[in-house]
């Protein structure tokens, strides 16, 4: 190979993205506002493996749903020839986690969860394959009041992060042999109406006929609608439960609409189902789903215990806070630190130091090119770096003993220059830096 051939690029996998570091803080303000809502309910953070035993989601979300028949990032351990998935999910591992530490001998948990999913779909807009889901899981609570709570507690997130149009759609879907009746009734409905089918529904009509309620093909609309409604299948119990989940929401003025076709695509929901949706991503409207899933527990093992939750698409929640105008300055730090000359270099290291020891957050110029770079383009980076301001140390300053402070956010830039002891610099640029707009940053951290 001729010694000067450029090596070949190699490219991230397709539906696999990077975040990079100009979405970081927006990534930060979402993931921040998250743990502080969940920490305000009382929610403890679990944080379980990516990589789990596939019969674990064979099990827990059934074997003919679309995720274990073709989504799964499935493999066998070269090691000992174990069956492991990447998880599409989280509920599940968050379930065997519970049970192998029997964390609820002791009472009801309320967990919460964040991190990536892995699921081989088509990339398109707002799904991706390797995307990241925050979650709420409550084991342990029988009644209406946690499944209400877990809504409010969305709710809350949703106006702490400024979002506003995202609404509360809300059915339930009973219990299994409420279900079963009902399905019954509507695989014969569906028989009695085959020629509307398409190929789809009729693939479906047996294995899971309650997808081909969902269904967006015009032809089949009208039909599906007057198909048999679940609501009208359930007893006195289940129904008593969505009541008293409709009360609390309406006496605490949280919007809803029923919606009498929603369902989950997992096996083990029951009961509550939910989801909150929105008109501004274009045709992927849900950003947060949840509901009631008192089977799993028992279907893992356990001994029957009733659990309820919820999971939200990050990067479509993201997506959303932008169409929302949130903006974010590209503010790497407080203070940039330029220096020109051997002595100003180790002097300018330990202002830097000293600085962060203060509480402040400190770019200290490192060279491109031997030499450092002169003060001119030193001081293009500074005011790149968002910086309130620049402390300048040359040969002069050492002399001296002292820093030129330069407020590079100020009206009249020019004049703004103020010579200070190295000692004082953090005591000087702390006082400076008061807290106006900065305190309701929450990317700084100022220890006053």
């Amino acid at each position: 190979m001729s010694e000067n051939k450029k090596a070949e690029k190699i490219v991230g996998v397709k539906g696999m993205n990077d975040i990079l570091p100009a979405d970081a803080p927006l990534w930060e303000l979402f993931e921040n506002t998250v743990q502080s809502v969940l920490k305000s309910y009382g929610f403890q953070q679990i944080r379980t493996p990516i990589v789990e035993p596939t019969a674990l989601f064979a099990r827990g979300l059934g074997a003919v749903t679309d995720i274990v028949e073709k989504e799964m990032y499935s493999f066998v351990d070269s090691m000992n020839g174990d069956p492991l998935t990447l998880r599409p999910e989280s509920t599940a591992g968050v379930v065997r986690a519970v049970l192998e530490h029997n964390l609820t001998y002791d009472g009801p948990k309320r967990l919460w969860y964040a991190g990536p999913m892995f699921r081989h779909e088509k990339p398109q807009r707002g799904r991706y394959r390797q995307f990241h889901q925050v979650g709420a899981e409550a084991l342990g609570f029988a009644g209406p009041d946690i499944d209400a709570e877990l809504i409010m507690l969305c709710q809350r997130l949703w106006d702490d992060l400024g979002l506003q149009d995202i609404r509360l759609e809300l059915n339930s879907i009973g219990n299994a042999d409420e279900r079963n009746r009902h399905r019954a009734d509507l695989v014969a409905y569906f028989e009695q109406h085959k020629d509307l089918l398409d190929a789809d529904a009729q693939r479906r009509l047996h294995s899971n006929p309650l997808r081909i309620l969902d269904t967006k093909n015009p032809v089949m609309q009208e039909m599906v609608n007057a198909a048999p409604k679940l609501l009208d299948y359930l007893g006195e119990e289940s129904r008593a439960h969505f009541e008293g989940v409709q009360k609390i929401l309406r006496h605490n003025s949280i919007p809803f609409t029923i919606n009498t076709r929603l369902v989950r695509g997992m096996d083990y929901y029951n009961r509550t189902v939910f989801e909150w949706v929105t008109d501004q991503l274009g045709s992927q409207g849900t950003v947060c789903g949840g509901g009631r899933y008192d089977p799993l527990v028992e279907m893992f093992g356990g001994k029957p215990t009733p659990a309820c939750g919820f999971a939200i698409g990050v990067e479509r929640l993201l997506e959303l806070m932008k169409a929302n105008g949130e903006q974010f300055a590209p503010n790497q730090c407080d203070v940039y630190v330029v220096h020109q000359g051997e002595a100003a270099q180790l002097q300018a290291f330990v202002v830097a130091e000293r600085l962060r020891d203060a509480g402040l957050d400190v770019v200290l110029n490192c060279a491109s090119v031997s030499g450092g770079g002169s003060f001119k383009s030193q001081m293009k980076r500074a005011d790149a770096s968002g910086a309130s301001f620049a402390v300048i140390i040359g040969d002069d300053e050492v002399a001296k003993g002292v820093a030129n402070v330069k407020a590079m956010r100020a009206e009249n830039v020019e004049h703004n220059q103020t010579e200070v002891p190295f000692e004082s610099v953090p005591d000087y640029l702390i006082a400076q830096i008061t807290c106006g707009d900065e305190c309701n940053d929450p990317n700084h951290h100022h220890h006053h």
